[in-house]
């Protein structure tokens, strides 16, 4: 579905790079996630990216209906929101700013005004569900490093790279460092324009919940906490 993420300028250059009750999550060493790993583990052809995508809920994706979530960026005093409602099984979309709605669907021939709020969307769709897109996306390259340092908290965690190939997609050729912990859920991450050797954005994965099976981080923010990125108004449906 996707290439690579679309980082977006927001309301003049504001950054610039891509139903249930909610209930926390705590992530960190519970024996029954132990338990899952192990078990997945021993699961001949299992890969990182797959523990990952279902340590993040990708089991419960194929009984969802519909998805709804507000993309929300604080920089400053700055701030900006736009909200989706999603059906994954037919394609449909509806794309909600201040200033427009925008109805349309992903698996039809779309029209410019449509085409700029997928592309929108893509970008907002690949920061809520990134761990899934590890396993969904075609045309990308993995590769794993153990024992990295995590480059905002300065923890030593593992690290897999997803890169983009040089064509498809609204901005080929991206990549992304994810930094995850031994529960394999992520922590931080990097995006790296054009698969630049320098990051173009780093932000932390946090505030994970629980959304009828879906592990969401529902904020990121960058190292000095004046960027924020996070989510609100989240409804999974099956």
């Amino acid at each position: 579905m996707k290439n690579s993420i679309v980082f977006i300028l927001i309301v003049l250059a504001l950054f610039s790079c891509k139903d249930v009750q909610n209930e926390s999550k705590d992530n960190s060493n519970k024996p029954e996630q132990q338990a899952l790993t192990m078990e997945q583990d021993s699961i001949p052809g299992i890969t990182t990216a797959k523990l990952i995508a279902y340590e993040n809920g990708l089991k419960a994706w194929d009984e969802v209906s519909e998805i709804n979530f507000t993309f929300n960026v604080d920089r400053g005093d700055r701030h900006f929101e736009r909200s989706f409602i999603w059906r994954p099984k037919s394609g449909d979309v509806v794309y909600m700013s201040s200033n427009d709605t925008v109805v349309f669907n992903r698996n039809l021939e779309m029209d410019s005004l449509q085409i700029r709020a997928d592309k929108a969307f893509i970008n907002d769709k690949y920061w809520l569900l990134a761990p899934f897109h590890l396993v969904w996306d075609h045309g990308k390259t993995l590769s794993e490093k153990a024992n990295q340092i995590a480059p905002i908290s300065k923890d030593t965690l593992d690290m897999i790279t997803v890169t983009y190939g040089e064509e498809g997609g609204y901005t080929p050729g991206d990549a992304y460092d994810l930094y995850f912990g031994k529960d394999l859920i992520i922590k931080e991450w990097v995006f790296r324009k054009g698969n630049d050797s320098v990051p173009t954005m780093a932000t932390t994965w946090e505030d994970y919940k629980d959304f009828n099976g879906l592990n969401i981080a529902t904020m990121h923010q960058d190292s000095t906490g004046s960027f924020k990125l996070y989510f609100t108004n989240i409804s999974v449906k099956k």
